[in-house]
């Protein structure tokens, strides 16, 4: 039924595959402290599907990034999410780059 997620750390970049939704962030949560430790940029680009505990879970993790003196980017937001974002009114808290076509 749901996929799994996955994440693989580059550098500074933590990258986020598969799906962000309330059945599978709960490992992802649990591992939070260390997986965001020296992170600056979440990679969501390879993630299929986000729902609002997947979102929820973005904004917690900059504001946490945000207290530790960090400012965290989220980069290769889809449309879908971008949607989502403003559905929940959170272009302030996420801001979102529009990619060209």
């Amino acid at each position: 039924m749901a996929d799994e997620l996955h994440w693989q750390s580059q550098r500074e970049t933590l990258i986020l595959q598969g799906e962000l939704d309330r059945e599978t962030l709960l490992p992802l949560w649990q591992q939070r402290g260390v997986l965001l430790a020296d992170k600056t940029c979440i990679d969501v680009s390879q993630l299929q599907r986000v729902d609002s505990s997947g979102l929820a879970l973005l904004v917690h993790f900059r504001e946490l990034r945000s207290k530790q003196g960090v400012s965290l980017t989220i980069t290769g937001v889809s449309d879908r999410l971008s949607t989502l974002i403003e559905l929940y009114n959170l272009r302030d808290v996420i801001p979102v780059e529009v990619a060209s076509a």
